[in-house]
């Protein structure tokens, strides 16, 4: 009993009648008053009516007449239906079914209600006092007591009005009880399976869309994202044992080799460089790791200013542009001079510096990258960067956003697969997304054709790569990487100073180091 008291289905039935209690009560308050009132009203009109056919009555045959109208009505009419009288100005009863005159009666004409004694009974009564010509009196009224049952049926309507409301709100609890029982029941025995390690199991929906419906739909969400950490912190784990492997081992390698051969003091050297290489991959894994939980947890939202991304995407294309000439690789901004949206310049220029640094280790010599800033829809901006090498596969597209993952074009290719991580995360703190596509709007004959002499006379033999056939590699898919940011996000109260540069540190593979200054005091480090 305790429990079903304490339930909630008890709780909205008990709700829902005292609701409904609460507002027979306030119906029949109203309607109690207006109906008192229109009795009232009624019953008056009635005895002012027989007071006025009384009256005409004694105008036209005098006190005689009305004696005998009287007496003839009082004969005809059920005793105590009517109250009459008639007395003569010393109130001596001259006729009427009253054996005297009132002495309750106020002597100025009215309306009353007083007590009187009607056949031996003392009864309430409304009485109207009329004085007629000569001092003539006429009291006419009507026992109150014919009308006392309506107002006991008034209240026994109302009380069986809110005993349906109360049993139908009883049973209805019952009802409402068990259907949420079984839906909570469905809910639990889910629960428990994903507490036991199921996390295949989902809470039941039904085709309507009802607030359980609504609310398990979003649990249902919520758990595809926890199950997803899930593997992501499991494959993550293995990545980082496995990436770790490799450095560690050459390491431990080294320095086994120097204990044991004990080298040269150059060879050791060597070796001893060659060792911190191995310590500075290790560290700059976990460096890659530790931006990206401070990216996922959001703190750098409220480093948010207003940026311009065009600006940042411009100063990327001068910081890498020294390395892309290199390559033989072409490098260009396209796009408007102004794009504005709220972020953080640090991590917007880290992300586009993944993207063009990706591009570049992929794009074969004689390529071209394009870098475009746009406005999209809904006060959205896209940041792309298009390449002409060999592309992603679509089964692949899906899974390189992941961490660690690396594809089979990339195993041998330096990085530990955190670049398109970054730039995914970087995306999403800014209210976006990052989608990859083939790219089919940049091709080798585009980038030829940009960089032929006025004579015309470049072409494939400076440089220009051929398939085996001899044919140009425009057939290539190609990638196309866009960065989606939100145009306006909501900061924190407390927000950083404008930067003028965007600061990080390291360089770009293959860049000189002292061309650093024509990308306008940007410095910026990739992950791969």
């Amino acid at each position: 009993m305790n429990r079903w008291l304490r339930s909630s289905a008890f709780t909205l039935a008990f709700s829902y009648v005292a609701f409904g209690i609460g507002a027979l009560v306030l119906f029949a308050a109203p309607l109690w008053y207006v109906w008192q009132v229109t009795i009232q009203e009624s019953r008056t009109e009635i005895l002012r009516a027989d007071t006025q056919r009384l009256s005409e009555v004694f105008r036209r045959d005098g006190p005689a007449g009305l004696a005998a109208f009287i007496d003839n009505r009082v004969g005809l009419q059920i005793p105590g239906e009517r109250i009459l009288l008639l007395t003569d100005p010393d109130h001596h009863r001259i006729a009427g079914n009253l054996p005297d005159w009132p002495a309750v009666v106020p002597p100025a004409s009215g309306v009353y209600t007083l007590p009187v004694n009607l056949s031996g009974r003392h009864t309430q009564a409304m009485l109207v006092h009329t004085i007629l010509p000569g001092g003539y009196n006429l009291l006419v009224g009507r026992d109150l007591i014919l009308w006392a049952p309506l107002a006991p049926r008034f209240w026994y309507g109302l009380a069986a009005a809110v005993l349906v409301v109360s049993v139908a709100g009883v049973l209805g609890g019952l009802m409402i009880r068990r259907a949420v029982l079984l839906r909570v029941e469905g809910i639990r025995q889910t629960v428990m399976a994903i507490v036991h390690g199921d996390w295949s199991h989902r809470l039941p929906t039904k085709t309507a869309s009802d607030e359980l419906d609504t609310l398990s739909r979003t649990i249902n969400g919520m758990l595809d994202q926890i199950e997803q950490l899930l593997h992501g912190v499991r494959d993550v784990s293995n990545s980082i044992a496995h990436d770790l492997r490799t450095p560690l081992a050459e390491l431990r390698s080294r320095l086994e080799e120097l204990s044991l051969t004990r080298p040269g003091p150059e060879e050791t050297f060597a070796e001893i460089d060659a060792a911190v290489v191995d310590v500075d991959r290790v560290i700059g894994i976990f460096n890659a790791l530790l931006r990206l939980a401070e990216i996922d947890s959001g703190v750098r939202r409220s480093g948010f200013v207003p940026v311009n991304a065009a600006d940042v995407a411009k100063q990327a294309v001068d910081f890498y542009l020294p390395a892309a000439e290199l390559k033989g690789i072409g490098l260009q901004y396209r796009g408007r001079s102004a794009a504005e949206s709220s972020g953080d310049p640090v991590l917007l220029a880290q992300a586009i510096g993944n993207l063009i640094d990706n591009a570049l280790k992929y794009t074969p010599e004689g390529g071209l990258i394009s870098v475009e800033v746009q406005p999209l829809a809904d006060g959205k901006v896209g940041i792309s960067v298009a390449d002409n090498g060999p592309g992603i596969p679509d089964a692949e597209k899906p899974k390189v956003s992941a961490r660690f993952y690396r594809g089979d074009a990339s195993r041998g290719t330096p990085g530990v697969g955190l670049g398109l991580s970054l730039v995914a995360s970087v995306a999403k703190l800014h209210g976006g997304e990052l989608e990859l596509a083939d790219n089919r709007s940049v091709t080798e004959t585009q980038w030829r054709k940009s960089h032929e002499a006025p004579t015309g006379r470049r072409g494939a033999a400076e440089g220009i790569p051929r398939s085996a056939s001899g044919a140009t590699r425009d057939n290539r898919p190609g990638l196309r990487a866009q960065m989606i940011i939100a145009g306006q996000i909501a900061v924190g109260r407390q927000m950083a100073e404008p930067r003028g540069s965007v600061e990080s540190s390291g360089a770009p593979a293959q860049a000189p180091a002292g061309e650093a200054g024509s990308a306008h005091n940007l410095r910026i480090r990739s992950v791969s």
